[in-house]
């Protein structure tokens, strides 16, 4: 049980820390060193015959100084966990407690009621939390209350968004969602999420804000950029010469982390991209893709069709976090519409389909879909 218990709380603080909750990592890490220490220290010294730790008169002088070190600790942690909710600031409290069984405990002072009713405590507080943080996790609201922060900073909502590097709405609310429409529609580059990973987001109709993107994350100009738009009929609107193979084909993937290359023509005006024509995809071919995101898709039906490439310099990991954007190339955006973690690690995968009737297709980028599943849907659309 003491390994179970420790193990379990250094679990929770790497978790923690996973999710950038750099309190509630220390709190667990902590957590976690007193429950073994007390917990291996309560069992070794047990007064049972045999016992195999001695902490008897003037030999407990570490394991009091260890606690008191622990005292000083966790009451930080105390002070901290009152600024997050009543939970946290509660479990921190209880811990303080347990330390002082731990204080009680090497002086040989310690009432084993006192000690039992902590532990119970230290329990049901574990437990209503871990419960609480799963379910509201797993549901998206907070179906179990953690209680509200007691410590508040006050600051203003004009001060919060002057230490942001740029304008950075929330994806959930539709005026969010206009201002980073108005953004780009002005010609403005905006980080945006997708059904992938986070996006450098230009219109269409601005080629000037398509070479911003190259200039922002330093990307060769040989590299193209591809184009997002909203659903599949938009493309039929604009009447490209594709054969029903092809069609069938992307019904099959669209929306989805599949993007498609196709035959470039005029037909790309009829479709909105206007004067960015010349600097999306190469001079013969255009990378097509119909992301499966409704924040995306609402904004692309209010911009028309995006130039879009991911949200990292050119050579670096991809960005999976409106936090990864902000930090790294906030202060070259007009903008970044915030939706938290993405949902793929890696970006989408690009087909070739230039060739699909004569030679079939080809993958030129394996990503979130793996290259096996992509082969097995045209196989079943040929064979259809």
């Amino acid at each position: 049980l003491i390994l179970i218990g420790g193990f379990v709380q250094l679990l929770a603080g790497f978790l923690a820390f996973r999710k950038y909750d750099h309190l509630g990592g220390a709190a667990f890490l902590t957590f976690s060193a007193l429950w073994s220490s007390f917990g291996a220290t309560r069992v070794l010294a047990a007064p049972l015959p045999g016992h195999l730790l001695d902490i008897g008169a003037g030999k407990a002088e570490g394991f009091t100084a260890g606690s008191v070190a622990f005292l000083v600790l966790n009451a930080f942690l105390i002070i901290l966990a009152s600024s997050f909710n009543v939970v946290l600031l509660c479990l921190t409290l209880t811990m303080e407690l347990l330390t002082v069984c731990f204080l009680l405990f090497t002086l040989e002072k310690l009432p084993l009621p006192f000690e039992t009713v902590m532990l119970s405590i230290l329990s049901a507080i574990c437990f209503y939390g871990a419960t609480a943080s799963l379910a509201n996790c797993m549901f998206g609201k907070d179906l179990l209350a953690m209680g509200p922060p007691l410590l508040t900073v006050q600051s203003s909502k004009q001060d919060r968004e002057d230490a942001l590097p740029c304008v950075c709405p929330r994806s959930h609310l539709t005026s969010g969602l206009r201002t980073i429409a108005e953004l780009l529609n002005a010609g403005s580059v905006c980080g945006v999420p997708t059904d992938t990973v986070y996006a450098l987001a230009a219109s269409c109709r601005h080629p000037q804000a398509i070479e911003k993107v190259y200039r922002i994350k330093d990307r060769p100009q040989e590299k193209p950029i591809c184009i997002f738009i909203s659903n599949l009929e938009q493309l039929r609107a604009a009447a490209p010469p594709i054969s029903p193979l092809l069609w069938e084909f992307m019904e099959n993937v669209y929306p989805g982390g599949i993007g498609c290359i196709i035959r470039k023509g005029e037909w790309l005006k009829k479709l909105g991209v206007g004067a960015g024509y010349s600097r999306v995809g190469t001079q013969d071919s255009i990378m097509i893709r119909v992301p499966d995101l409704t924040v995306l898709v609402h904004l692309i039906d209010m911009t028309g069709p995006l130039a879009i490439t991911s949200a990292n310099p050119s050579g670096e990991v991809d960005s999976t976090h409106h936090d990864m954007v902000i930090s790294r190339l906030g202060h070259k955006l007009e903008g970044v519409l915030c939706d938290g973690q993405s949902d793929e690690v890696v970006a989408s995968t690009v087909v070739n389909c230039t060739e699909i009737d004569e030679s079939g297709i080809t993958i030129v980028r394996e990503g979130c879909i793996p290259a096996g599943k992509v082969m097995q849907i045209f196989e079943r659309v040929k064979n259809r």
